[in-house]
């Protein structure tokens, strides 16, 4: 069965197109649950994760490299959860976390301003006024947020396989619609992209792991992987910072070879 992502803008409904969708087929709907299982398993705030996730950078941002941490764990925790398929995921990103997967509906979901102005007084007491500067602004940093980080435009519907309108729709017709594309045989798994997310969940494993390591957080390099075996890239002038990344690479669960360079490491034989 598909993955579904669901980008959105605040208060657009897609909190609420999540929870129709898990109930018409069946799927476990996640958000907040990955940044929660992220922040559990690597030791950080989950109140950090979610401001890392959804504040915009700033010119001289002083937590960048941390930033690039926590989107690792929440990636991490992502492909986990992803791995059994049958999830709607309307958390930030979620379309860019899983690129490469084919069975992924990737779902972009607006809304005209003033039903989401309506959806945010709603909820909080704010006049007019001050719901269109929040929205604008949170909208504004997501934006920000994931050209910095993925050189994208969020708004770009090239970048999604569905983009649902709720202008003259209601919510049981956007799911509806998001039902139907599920269905399609184009986003079934097959071998090749169940690989695909196997190599991804991988990739996700190592680059979290040498993030958390204070050894080796401070690295930068690619991860790549194949099967079981990892292919790590990147400019460490110091040995002992290449021998601490191939070293923390080696004790992630899944891996069996580790090549850095013309370096290749094979995980002893248990």
């Amino acid at each position: 069965m598909a993955i579904i992502t669901i980008s959105r803008g605040t208060f657009s409904g897609g909190e609420e197109l999540a929870g129709c969708l898990g109930s018409r087929l069946g799927y476990e709907v996640l958000s907040r649950e990955v940044l929660a299982e992220a922040a559990a398993r690597y030791g950080v705030a989950e109140r950090k994760l979610a401001e890392a996730m959804a504040r915009g950078p700033g010119l001289w941002d002083r937590f960048l490299h941390d930033r690039r941490h926590y989107l690792a764990f929440v990636q991490a925790a992502l492909c986990e959860r992803a791995s059994a398929d049958r999830i709607v995921y309307h958390g930030h990103a979620g379309h860019l976390l899983l690129r490469g997967v084919r069975h992924v509906l990737r779902v972009r979901l607006i809304a005209p301003l003033e039903h989401r102005i309506r959806q945010l007084r709603a909820r909080r007491q704010l006049d007019r006024e001050e719901a269109v500067r929040y929205i604008e602004k949170v909208d504004r940093d997501r934006e920000r947020w994931t050209r910095f980080l993925y050189g994208v435009d969020w708004h770009d519907p090239a970048m999604y396989d569905l983009v649902v309108n709720l202008e003259h729709l209601d919510l049981d017709g956007a799911c509806a619609v998001v039902v139907a594309a599920a269905d399609h045989p184009r986003f079934q798994p097959d071998d090749e992209s169940r690989t695909a997310l196997a190599d991804l969940r991988l990739a996700s494993r190592v680059r979290a792991a040498l993030a958390a390591d204070r050894g080796t957080g401070h690295a930068e390099v690619e991860v790549r992987v194949s099967g079981e075996s990892v292919e790590i890239e990147g400019k460490l002038a110091d040995p002992r910072l290449v021998e601490a990344v191939i070293a923390k690479t080696r004790t992630v669960a899944g891996v069996r070879e580790v090549c850095y360079g013309t370096r290749v490491m094979l995980r002893a034989e248990e």
